[in-house]
């Protein structure tokens, strides 16, 4: 049997992200790790640490780069991860295309919905790849709520909350990058995005959304509390997240579903359980490592490269639309 082609990736970007998504890729058998770009001299022996353990991984072998130009002037590079400051996204990721070079981008996708539709548009022109890191979407808890939503199992779905929380963020650049107010789009745009863009994906776009957002540390709506209602649809769906709180408080994230025959209840300090509840009692369902989403979402926009499939499950067409989604809860 062939050897099984692997991508030559270079990631951009090697702090919080960057390193959890290197030590994916390096244990991957559709990607190769060539190259880091950072333009920190000791980024490769400086690892912080990412959602999963990454001071194992052994860098040797792997080049650094000041710049993303310089690295493609020096190497045959077929998929770039963009993990930079998300101001950065749009430069990073439309020179990698440019190049011929397909492109995984960490959430959020953009600021600037504009920004989104060139990136989308050169992509589709240069007939490359172009998808975004929603890790949610491959996470094991909120999988298994969406395939029995699909499945119709327990009936109609009535009652949806999602709810993300954490402290100010002070890992990594954070903290000296807060006098760059919003600069990362606060909780709306880098927290909470993540359950409206599991909510899009799931539910598809709302017709009405009522929100209130809160300030905080960051920018102007670092706390958000909103319903969505879908019309003719006898559901109420509700968000609720931020990080307006200490930088010592601790990360939570949960869901709660009430369909037509059972209430599936799920939270991240027991994030290896999902409750499944009917009028006979609970069943616990157990689930896969939530960091497993990281190396699943990443082996999926690598076989879609290899297969040249649409990347349906982290397009970047539908990541422009939560960025749309999530300027709608600043309307009210």
């Amino acid at each position: 049997m062939a050897e099984r082609k692997k991508l030559r990736t270079v990631v951009v970007g090697f702090g919080f992200m960057g390193q959890t998504h290197a030590c994916n890729i390096m244990r991957s058998d559709s990607m190769e790790l060539v190259a880091v770009v950072d333009p920190r001299p000791d980024a490769l022996h400086g690892i912080t640490g990412g959602n999963i353990k990454t001071d194992a991984v052994v860098l040797s072998g792997v080049r650094q780069y000041s710049s993303l130009e310089a690295c493609l002037a020096a190497e045959e590079v077929e998929l770039a991860y963009v993990c930079v400051h998300t101001r950065a996204h749009f430069a990073v990721a439309l020179l990698a295309l440019q190049h011929g070079v397909h492109v995984f981008v960490e959430k959020p996708f953009v600021l600037e919905p504009e920004e989104g539709a060139t990136l989308i548009a050169e992509a589709q022109r240069r007939k490359l790849h172009l998808g975004v890191a929603h890790v949610v979407r491959f996470m094991p808890a909120y999988v298994k709520l969406r395939t029995m939503f699909c499945s119709g199992l327990f009936g109609k779905l009535k009652f949806i909350s999602l709810t993300r929380f954490s402290g100010v963020p002070e890992w990594g650049e954070w903290k000296q990058r807060r006098a760059e107010f919003g600069s990362s789009g606060g909780g709306l745009f880098d927290l909470c995005l993540h359950d409206i863009d599991f909510l899009h994906y799931m539910l598809g776009i709302p017709d009405d959304i009522d929100a209130d957002c809160l300030p905080g540390a960051l920018s102007p709506h670092d706390y958000v509390c909103a319903s969505w209602r879908y019309a003719g649809q006898d559901m109420y769906v509700k968000v609720e997240g931020g990080n307006t709180f200490p930088a010592s408080f601790p990360f939570m994230a949960s869901f709660m579903a009430t369909f037509e025959k059972s209430t599936l209840v799920w939270n991240s300090n027991n994030g290896a359980e999902l409750q499944v509840i009917t009028d006979n009692g609970a069943e616990l369902v157990l689930l896969a490592d939530a960091n497993d989403g990281y190396r699943d979402e990443g082996m999926y926009f690598a076989d879609c490269i290899l297969n040249n499939s649409s990347p349906e499950s982290c397009s970047a067409e539908s990541s422009l639309e939560t960025v749309k989604l999530c300027y709608r809860h600043l309307q009210n």
